[in-house]
């Protein structure tokens, strides 16, 4: 009886247990599913939809991240735990906006993953026709912790939502913390829609207008 439990211990619940603690690996450092919350990142990114997070990835302007928004939003909502957006600025960016036009460094952004309407008054919504982080910064909105700063601090980033008019991100609150940041948000393979692919997989190599 004693052998016939040993042997059914080494042929079903050991394999088991090898492949929990694999998948559990995989989750925490590798990559993992997760669902969007929100309609932030429309029309790029759906409410609900099923989305790929990657924890090895190198993070470049033009990426679309996940990252805890109760480190990072001292308004954020109950029951909200994180959010997704576009990283804008990477450490040492200036970022600025103009005349409907999106500048880091000076330079202008590509913007044709987001229609005009976002591109103008999304952008702008309270912020005005002009602003730049050091305008932003300035204002009690953000965390203390980062006001009064004209670039992007070193172990930080600047974040925006591609559906602006709508999106609660670091024109409000500041920038995020390198650590706080669980991974970086991919479209399967299977998702049909070719233009989300390349606006959320795609858009770092397309950062800046020609």
């Amino acid at each position: 009886m004693q052998n016939k439990f040993v042997q059914f211990l080494k042929e079903w619940v050991a394999p088991i247990l090898v492949a929990v603690v694999v998948v559990s690996l995989i989750r925490v450092f590798l990559f993992e599913f997760v669902r969007v919350n929100g309609p932030s990142m429309t029309p790029n990114l759906q409410n609900d939809e099923l989305v790929l997070l990657s924890k090895v990835s190198k993070y470049k302007r033009g990426d679309v991240v996940v990252f805890n928004a109760r480190q990072e939003d001292p308004r954020v909502r109950p029951g909200e735990k994180d959010y997704v957006k576009r990283i804008i600025g990477i450490p040492g960016d200036t970022v600025s906006y103009k005349n409907s036009n999106l500048y880091v460094n000076n330079k202008v952004v590509n913007q044709n993953y987001i229609g005009i309407n976002e591109r103008t008054q999304g952008t702008e919504m309270s912020f005005g026709s002009e602003w730049s982080l050091a305008t932003l910064s300035s204002t009690n909105q953000w965390q203390e912790k980062d006001r009064n700063h004209t670039k992007v601090p070193a172990g930080e980033y600047f974040v925006m939502g591609d559906h602006r008019s709508v999106s609660n991100d670091g024109r409000y609150f500041g920038f995020i913390d390198k650590q706080h940041v669980r991974g970086k948000v991919y479209v399967p393979f299977w998702n049909s829609n070719k233009t989300a692919k390349q606006n959320i997989n795609g858009q770092n190599k397309l950062f800046f207008a020609n």
